[in-house]
């Protein structure tokens, strides 16, 4: 069975082997959707598929996959294909640093919301970063909201995929580029940090920040002044501020 659907650009495809040829053929997965206790032979093929090549999964309930669908032929399984293409992390830095000595990266940890995620993809692509660095698991998929919140941003900024963002903090430290952590758990403001040198920007998912083992292995870690009464930014704000305070010191 092979059943797809376009929105947005976005293509879902639905059906246990359609999705294990998907895979095999060499198509980028953002997501896969499994029925919770689904079972068999080709189950078993499907799940060392995902096993392999890390795709992220959610297992839910059947109702879920039939509002995917809109039917119930998906024998228990829906596959969200990428509209873009994801960059290898050592062939960006690489050619990146073959172009300007000042390189601006970002790296995401698992932002969640695709709404957000689309947004710093927009604000990123705005300020010149020449690309976005996130992790297999845990960070919202491109999705048809993300493209359509980037407004086409997403088509138009290498974005990477890696197992774990410590493994892109070694690689970008290795090629002497700094990181800086977007953090309230500092008391240095982004205005103390440097960032006319080559940089790459981490920032925190919604609801818990920076993982604190990635704040151990980091350069610097700088935050935006509060003034008021609420304590915390929305994610995509704060990094319009911290991206726009790096072009402000560039420029200057």
């Amino acid at each position: 069975m092979y059943v797809c659907s376009m929105e947005n650009e976005v293509s879902k495809i639905f059906g246990i082997r359609a999705v294990i040829e998907a895979i095999n053929s060499g198509k980028t997965i953002s997501k896969i959707y499994l029925q919770k206790d689904l079972s068999g032979y080709l189950f078993s093929e499907l799940n060392t598929l995902i096993k392999k090549h890390n795709i992220a999964v959610s297992h839910v309930p059947v109702e879920k996959l039939n509002r995917l669908s809109k039917n119930s032929n998906h024998q228990g399984v829906a596959a969200q294909i990428s509209p873009i293409d994801f960059t290898d992390l050592d062939t960006l830095i690489t050619t990146t640093l073959e172009k300007t000595e000042t390189p601006l990266f970002l790296l995401l940890d698992q932002i969640s919301d695709v709404r957000n995620f689309g947004a710093i993809i927009r604000t990123a692509e705005c300020t010149g970063v020449h690309g976005i660095v996130i992790q297999k698991q845990g960070n919202a998929p491109i999705s048809a909201d993300t493209v359509k919140t980037s407004a086409g941003a997403a088509f138009k900024i290498p974005i990477c995929k890696v197992d774990h963002i410590k493994d892109a903090i070694y690689q970008f430290q290795a090629a002497d580029i700094q990181l800086v952590a977007a953090t309230e758990k500092t008391e240095n403001l982004i205005y103390s940090v440097d960032l006319t040198l080559p940089t790459a920007i981490i920032m925190g998912s919604e609801e818990r920040g920076i993982n604190p083992s990635i704040l151990k292995i980091v350069n610097s870690k700088a935050k935006l002044p509060l003034l008021g009464e609420i304590e915390s930014l929305n994610v995509s704000v704060a990094c319009g501020a911290f991206l726009y305070e790096a072009i402000r010191q560039r420029l200057a």
